[in-house]
């Protein structure tokens, strides 16, 4: 079995959730406060701050819990991509030691708001990105756009949007998560939701053979929800952002939705600090990830 069909059976199957360790350029420095690291602790500049993420990110990537027996996949920036976990670039140390499936954040941030959503910018150089990223065995790949309002043509171009990157993707031979994020502060939230997901499946029974695609979802409002979703024969996987929930209240959310798993960032780190000795930073993020492995459990 080729590295890729072995990353995809998993991706699809295995119990276990997605580690989100894509912060970039401009959520870093927050991501790096909530590990206990000030502002001014990297004062040489924006190298230094991705050398003390990385740092970060390799403390975890490392640890004795962090493994593909519940994590089935972690996603990158690209900065991590390009560096070494012990000896061994980013994605061959996560999937030959760990047995994680390596993801690449891909997208250039947010454009300006614009019928109650926020687009993805333009991606230069995305063609040059995924042929390098699949020459290192990445499995696939990540992008984010926001809907804070129920409007129905901004949420088409959403759609229409994480759908047309996202075959271009496909055809670099990568498996793209689509993420359309709703903001869950909106008071619109629910209406956006069923809005979102009859176009979402519009958009996956328009896919052609072999393209297969994830999606990354905020936690809804009704339960269960995005079913035909996680059912229909185009979507490997959905699943979950925390959007903004504690990691206790984000947890039992997901609990309630039937094959959905979780795809946590900040609620992963959470309560987890750079001071902390090798038997406390253990504990504290072993118990993290046992929770989310457990809300996520089929």
């Amino acid at each position: 079995m080729s590295v890729f069909a072995a990353q995809f059976e998993q991706a699809k199957n295995a119990d276990g959730f997605l580690a989100a360790l894509d912060q970039s350029g401009g959520s870093t420095p927050k991501a790096l406060k909530a590990y206990g690291i000030p502002d001014d602790s990297y004062v040489a500049g924006e190298e230094s701050m991705y050398d003390m993420v990385h740092a970060m990110r390799t403390r975890i990537m490392t640890s004795k819990c962090f493994t593909g027996d519940k994590i089935l996949g972690a996603i990158l920036f690209e900065n991590t991509m390009d560096r070494q976990v012990e000896g061994k670039t980013t994605p061959a140390y996560l999937w030959e030691e760990k047995k994680c499936i390596p993801f690449l954040k891909c997208d250039k941030g947010l454009a300006a708001l614009e019928n109650g959503v926020q687009l993805m910018k333009p991606i230069p150089g995305l063609d040059d990105l995924l042929a390098r990223a699949k020459g290192l065995n990445v499995f696939g790949t990540k992008m984010r756009s926001v809907i804070k309002e129920a409007n129905e043509e901004g949420i088409q171009a959403i759609v229409d949007q994480q759908f047309e990157v996202g075959k271009q993707i496909v055809a670099a031979g990568l498996v793209p998560i689509l993420e359309p994020e709703v903001d869950i502060t909106s008071p619109d939230k629910e209406k956006i939701e069923e809005i979102l997901k009859g176009k979402l499946l519009a958009g996956l029974d328009a896919l052609g053979e072999g393209q297969d695609v994830m999606l990354k979802l905020s936690l809804p409002t009704v339960v269960n929800l995005y079913s035909d979703l996680i059912a229909h024969e185009k979507c490997v996987r959905v699943v979950a952002l925390s959007g903004g929930y504690p990691r206790d209240e984000a947890n039992v959310i997901l609990a309630k939705q039937d094959g959905m798993i979780a795809s946590f960032s900040r609620a992963l780190m959470e309560g987890v600090y750079h001071n902390f000795s090798e038997e406390e930073f253990e504990a504290k993020l072993g118990a993290g990830i046992d929770s989310i492995y457990e809300a996520s459990k089929k």
